[in-house]
C-alpha cells in the first residue's frame, strides 16, 4: 500500500489556457483526489489570473491531512520567468504581465519555502527524476504540443540561466527569419501542433485539429504527412543543435502533439542524427516521455522534494 503519510510538496503549474495544482509525495506520486484545475487565458483580467491561482493552490492544499506534511510549494510557469524577483510574464497571459506568483503563494504556508522554475526547467527535472532522463548527467526535455519548450539539465542539475529562462528552445532560429515577425523561423513557428496545423491548412488541407490532422496522417493524405514530417524535422535539428552545444546524452519528448503519428518520435530520431555533424551529437538518444500528463507537476514538486 502507497505511504500517503509521506512528506509532500504543493506543486503548482501555471499555463496559458489553466492552471493545475497537486499534492505530490517524495517519491513522484501525485496524490490522487488531490489535484485542481482553474482557467487562465489570454482575455482573463489580472485579477482573475491571480484568484486562479491561488484557488487552484488552495484547493489542492486543503486534501492536506494531518499525517502529512509540507515540505514547500513548487510553481512551475510559462514563461518568461524572472527568479530573483520570483514573478512571472506568461507571453500567452498578456494581464499577468510582471506577477509576483512566489509572494501570491507564499501567504498560503508562510512557513515553508516557495520555489519558481520555467515550466520547461520543470519538465526536464521529472524526466531526470523519474522518466526518460533518469540516469543521465546531462539531458533537454522538449515538449511539443500548442508551443514547444523546454529544460535542460548538465552535471545532474536543471540550468536556469540568469533570469531562469534558459531552455526556450522553442524560440532558437532553424530558418530564416521575416521582415517584422520577431518568431519566423523558430522551431516553435515551424514545429509546433498550432503551427503545422497552419501550414497544412496554408498547402489545402481542410481540416482545422491536430486531431484531425492524426487521422488524415493515418489515412495517407499527402499534404498531412508533409506538415508531420516537417514539424519532426524541425524538432530534430533542434535537438541536434543543443546536442551540439551541450553534449547531450538523451531528449525526451513531451506535449499532445508527439501523438500526431505513431512515428513520430522516430522521425525526430531521424531528423536530429540525420542535422547533426559531429558523431557525438550523432549519438544523442530520444525518447517518447513516460511521464504522462503529470510531468509538470511532478516538476514543480521536484523543485522543493529534490532541491
Amino acid at each position: 500500500m502507497p505511504d500517503d503519510s509521506a512528506p509532500v510538496a504543493l506543486a503548482v503549474d501555471i499555463g496559458g489556457t489553466k492552471v493545475d495544482a497537486a499534492l505530490v509525495t517524495h517519491d513522484g506520486r501525485v496524490l490522487p483526489g488531490t489535484t485542481v484545475r482553474r482557467p487562465t487565458g489570454r482575455a482573463s483580467s489580472r485579477e482573475q489570473i491571480a484568484d486562479s491561482i491561488t484557488e487552484a493552490a488552495a484547493s489542492a492544499l486543503a486534501h492536506l491531512t494531518g499525517e502529512q506534511r509540507l515540505l514547500g510549494i513548487g510553481i512551475g510557469s510559462a514563461g518568461p520567468v524572472d527568479l530573483p524577483h520570483g514573478v512571472v510574464s506568461p507571453l500567452n497571459l498578456p494581464n499577468a504581465r510582471g506577477l509576483a506568483v512566489v509572494e501570491l503563494l507564499g501567504g498560503l504556508a508562510p512557513h515553508v519555502p516557495v520555489r519558481l522554475a520555467l515550466d520547461g526547467t520543470c519538465i526536464a527535472l521529472a524526466e531526470h527524476w523519474l522518466g526518460a532522463l533518469a540516469g543521465c548527467r546531462t539531458g533537454l526535455a522538449m515538449v511539443v504540443s500548442t508551443g514547444i519548450g523546454g529544460g535542460f539539465i548538465a552535471n545532474d542539475q536543471p540550468v536556469t540561466g540568469a533570469s531562469g529562462n534558459a531552455g526556450h528552445i522553442g524560440q532558437i532560429r532553424i530558418d530564416a527569419a521575416a521582415d517584422g515577425d520577431p518568431f519566423a523561423g523558430t522551431v516553435e513557428a515551424i514545429g509546433s501542433g498550432t503551427a503545422t496545423v497552419a501550414w497544412a491548412r496554408a498547402q489545402g488541407w481542410p481540416g482545422a485539429s491536430g486531431e484531425e490532422l492524426a487521422a488524415a496522417y493515418r489515412s495517407g493524405d499527402d499534404i498531412a504527412i508533409r506538415a508531420v514530417h516537417r514539424s519532426a524535422d524541425a524538432v530534430g535539428r533542434a535537438i541536434a543543435t543543443a546536442a551540439t552545444l551541450f553534449d547531450l546524452e538523451a531528449a525526451a519528448i513531451a506535449g499532445g502533439f508527439v501523438n500526431v503519428a505513431d512515428d513520430y518520435i522516430d522521425l525526430v530520431r531521424a531528423a536530429a542524427e540525420r542535422s547533426a555533424v559531429l558523431p557525438y551529437a550523432k549519438a544523442v538518444r530520444v525518447e517518447r516521455s513516460s511521464l504522462g500528463g503529470d510531468g509538470p507537476l511532478l516538476g514543480a514538486a521536484a523543485l522543493v522534494l529534490r532541491g
